[in-house]
């Protein structure tokens, strides 16, 4: 998997063999939203898709069901601010650029991606309840120094990174 921050809450994620692009028109300055969006299987934003409250991750295939390829990723909507991205092959990647809703157990072994605002607060009540596998953070730099000391002590195995604007990251 492969994660990709253009600023404010656009990202570029590589998941089991597909691309999908989340809200390119966010993007930030200096971004071709052409070239961003150029080869997506998907492109997405907050807000065009139902709300499914009780999302669960897909099965995964059976060995008679695989064929050459993989189905192409779901993206479902949590609520207005949050997104998850279940493709074969890959932990499910929560994609959120405001508060969380209620998450179920599946959340332990999901990454979590999150823009914007008030981090700190945001990760506390997130680890409150889960145990992620991997937190990403897209913020400037105050929010990032906040949400990393207040997360340090409730990490309990999880990874957490610092996503760089146009910086890809393998995870």
């Amino acid at each position: 998997m492969k994660l990709t921050w253009f600023g404010a809450s656009t990202f570029r994620i590589h998941a089991g063999g597909a691309i999908v692009v989340v809200e390119p028109e966010a993007a930030g300055a200096g971004i071709d939203r052409t070239e961003l969006v150029s080869g997506a299987d998907q492109v997405v934003a907050f807000g065009d898709r139902d709300i499914v409250a009780d999302w669960k991750p897909r099965a995964a295939l059976r060995p008679l069901e695989v064929e050459e390829q993989n189905r192409p990723p779901e993206v479902v909507a949590l609520d207005g601010d949050t997104l998850v991205i279940d493709a074969d092959g890959e932990a499910p990647v929560v994609v959120a650029r405001g508060g969380l809703p209620k998450l179920g157990k599946w959340a332990d072994r999901a990454v979590f991606v999150l823009s914007g605002h008030e981090l700190a607060g945001r990760l506390e009540s997130l680890l409150e309840g889960a145990s992620p596998r991997l937190l990403a953070l897209a913020g400037d730099d105050g929010e990032l120094e906040k949400a990393f000391a207040a997360a340090r002590d409730k990490l309990d195995g999880t990874g957490m990174i610092a996503l760089e604007r146009t910086l890809a990251v393998e995870v």
